[in-house]
């Protein structure tokens, strides 16, 4: 970039626009902490499209407990389920997810009036937004072709469904089990008694990898006997059938509502059997939703209370409280009410008392700040989501990359359930078998061999620890080849295995997994200033770095998701280290000037991509190299510019919830920037007064007064009372708790915090 523009960005990162003139409403001048957060959640927020870039978002409007196994929500066309600005209604299937490939969708349920015609499998039904209602535990819409209301609850595994319908109508219900999103290998369903269905749903297929599946079963039940039934296979209606076993099958059901036009649905799921689902059936007793909407209300009350802002515009906060509840709704409940589980070696296992297991882990996307915020607000769960990944290893051989249900799937590169597992335990998720953890990540660090459908857990891992680095020429996945960023993600990977080791008292493992997690070095070119992929030859490619990828190619030859120039910066435990081979802090400055000059522009361009996770941590790279007030003014600029209160506020897709949980740090003023480690960067929080209570660990309260749309800038923190010219935090912060006193101004302070010592710590 030439200087004029530069000298540009330099500036308008210094009188960058504040949140409040992007999002509308003036700050509360009262910063009472907020007793009940649930009314600021807004669950269509996430639910459209952010543009060419962002492309879909893929959050889901309808209800669910925090971290539940069922989540009943409309879908309309979109690849996981419902996108804001499409329609008609397909149905309200039973599982989704926030993630970037066909996947879950299952079972969708549609309730319709008169004949079903002769493909009811392809029914939909139109409806409007103005007759939409979208709340914690709670959804609602009209279905404006059969004029029905239906209303939606839901608890952890179950379902309670409320369809009105019109006077006169022919009332029915179709269920199609054999319609997932990803589509079917198997599907079935039974009429079971004269008010109950079951059936079962075998889906898959993440990211077109057809060797994944599972298998997921439902039992249905309603508040009166049906006067009609049939099935079908997606070619066939069979009036009368009770049965049907195909990819495609699926059955209607005839009410009589002439005495009650309220019909009342419940619907639970299990991973084990049928008779798993109809026991999930008692976690709601009764017909009426009120009791399950207040209980699930209550319960994500307690969760989201775990943190309470005070102050702020009405935006801000309802921005703020749904990024944390979409940050709580994965990896989900796998268990049922028994117990029993299917594992990764297709067996039926039962948990030990008082656990939960979860699956669905989108390990690349959530180790790098979701899963702190889980260890830290939610220990308990997080030790039994990082249980459950262990005992994935244990059933299955290898740690998950990606586990989708009971199955391993390759998407995405790196080993990333080893940082994710670190991250938990860092953060104080420590009740888990960490030495049966340490294990299964030092096998997958040395060792290839693909199990199931052909999972290998790190590709390349002989190449890797010869060479020092992943060849590029050996590096395919899929269809492209990704040999610089599987290295990068692997230097990260064995720096957290090293920092747990520490740990767990292990001295010498410590030792050689902190020399491998400077294999970053090996793919350093000083000729160009870029980490850069390298034949098995040693040969770098052609060219100055980064390299515009051909039209139609999705990011840089070498890189997941990326290029080198969002790559360039993806050393989080080193950056000193990496700052030096830049040629020092001089040289690092305009770079990263240079780099800000766009915040979100996808995998082709050599900006910053605030809606892809390699970004996430850039944008406090400024506290590294004595220019703190550029960090406190580029996130606030990513806040303002990428996220709000609407269907499209979101800067990428939420990859369940990870984009979401960078907001939440963002506006607490802490991130966690090391992997594997409890290392929180500073910059200024968006909400005058925060309260964060950890249930395990003592409560950390941060004042910022005049926070939010006037005040971006730190002048002065004070820690427990006493002066903190550092733009990091202790580490036994999280366990302790404290104050955090910060004082803030409308420019910037470019004497706060400029020290070498004010730096954030680097480990080499």
């Amino acid at each position: 970039m030439r200087s004029r523009n530069r000298r540009a960005v330099i500036g308008a990162l210094a009188a960058i626009t504040l949140l409040g003139t992007a999002i509308p409403g003036a700050a509360t001048t009262d910063d009472t902490l907020i007793a009940d957060p649930t009314q600021y959640v807004d669950p269509m927020i996430g639910t459209g499209k952010g543009g060419p870039v962002v492309g879909e978002i893929n959050t889901f409007p309808g209800p669910t407990a925090p971290f539940g196994m069922i989540q009943w929500s409309p879908d309309n066309g979109n690849y996981a389920g419902y996108n804001y600005h499409l329609g008609p209604i397909r149905g309200f299937s039973l599982t989704h997810a926030s993630v970037g490939c066909s996947a879950f969708g299952d079972i969708p349920i549609l309730p319709v009036t008169g004949e079903i015609g002769p493909a009811p499998w392809n029914r939909t039904e139109k409806f409007s937004h103005r007759t939409e209602r979208a709340e914690v535990a709670h959804y609602g819409v009209t279905l404006e072709d059969s004029k029905i209301r239906a209303e939606l609850t839901a608890s952890t595994r179950a379902g309670l469904g409320t369809f009105t319908y019109p006077e006169g109508a022919t009332a029915q219900v179709l269920i199609k089990t054999g319609a997932s999103l990803a589509g079917n290998s198997a599907a079935t369903v039974r009429i079971s008694a004269p008010d109950e269905i079951t059936g079962s749903a075998t889906t898959g297929r993440f990211c077109g990898e057809s060797g994944n599946k599972y298998t997921v079963h439902f039992a249905l039940k309603f508040d009166r006997p049906f006067t009609a039934h049939g099935t079908w296979d997606g070619s066939t209606v069979t009036p009368g059938g009770t049965s049907a076993d195909h990819p495609k099958s699926g059955a209607y059901l005839t009410f009589d509502t002439s005495q009650n036009r309220q019909l009342r649905a419940k619907v639970a799921l299990s991973y084990v059997s049928a008779d798993g689902a109809r026991a999930n059936l008692a976690e709601i007793p009764g017909w009426h939703p009120d009791p399950v909407r207040a209980a699930t209300r209550a319960q994500w009350r307690e969760h989201l209370g775990r943190i309470r802002i005070g102050g702020g515009t009405p935006a801000h906060r309802t921005t703020f409280y749904t990024a944390l509840y979409h940050s709580l709704i994965h990896p989900n409940t796998f268990n049922d009410l028994d117990g029993r589980y299917p594992g990764f070696d297709s067996q039926i296992h039962q948990v030990e008392p008082g656990r939960t297991h979860y699956a669905n882990f989108s390990d690349w996307d959530t180790y790098r700040s979701l899963a702190p915020l889980h260890g830290w607000l939610y220990p308990d769960r997080a030790s039994d989501m990082a249980q459950s990944l262990v005992l994935a290893a244990v059933q299955g051989g290898w740690l998950p990359r990606w586990p989708m249900a009971n199955g391993y799937t390759s998407v995405m590169n790196g080993d990333n359930s080893v940082p994710l597992l670190v991250n938990l335990h860092a953060y104080g998720a420590t009740g888990f078998d960490t030495r049966t953890a340490l294990k299964y990540m030092l096998k997958g660090a040395t060792k290839a061999e693909p199990v199931q459908w052909g999972y290998i857990e790190r590709q390349g891992i002989e190449d890797y620890q010869k060479l020092g680095y992943v060849p590029n020429d050996r590096a395919l996945v899929g269809h492209v080849r990704k040999g610089a960023s599987q290295t990068l993600e692997y230097a990260v990977d064995d720096f957290t295995i090293s920092r747990f080791a520490r740990t767990l008292g292990d001295p010498a493992t410590a030792a050689t997994y902190a020399k491998r997690g400077e294999y970053w070095r090996n793919l350093f070119d000083p000729n160009t200033g870029y980490l850069r992929p390298k034949d098995s030859k040693g040969q770098f490619p052609p060219g100055p770095g980064f390299v515009p990828p051909p039209p139609g190619q999705f990011g840089q030859d070498g890189f997941e998701e990326g290029n080198a120039a969002q790559y360039r910066w993806f050393v989080p435990h080193n950056i000193a280290g990496l700052i030096t081979a830049l040629g020092g802090k001089a040289k690092a400055q305009p770079l990263m000037d240079e780099f800000f000059t766009k915040v979100n522009v996808g995998p082709n361009e050599p900006y910053q991509w605030s809606g892809n996770e390699v970004d996430f941590s850039t944008p406090w790279l400024y506290n590294y190299v004595g220019q703190p007030w550029k960090s406190q003014a580029v996130i606030r600029r990513i806040q303002s510019e990428l996220f709000a209160p609407t269907p499209d506020g979101l800067p990428g897709n939420d990859d369940l919830g990870a984009q979401s949980s960078w907001y939440v740090w963002s506006a607490l003023g802490l991130y966690p920037v090391t992997p594997g480690t409890a290392d929180l960067s500073v910059h200024t929080p968006l909400f005058p007064a925060i309260q964060i209570r950890p249930p395990n660990a003592g409560e950390l309260h941060i004042t910022a007064p005049g926070a939010g749309a006037a005040r971006p800038y730190t002048t002065q923190l004070r820690l427990n009372g006493e002066n903190w010219a550092r733009t990091w935090l202790p580490q036994h912060l999280v366990r302790t708790g404290g104050h955090l006193d910060f004082r803030l101004r409308a420019t910037p302070d470019t004497n706060w915090a400029i020290t070498p010592d004010a730096a954030p710590p680097s480990y080499q």
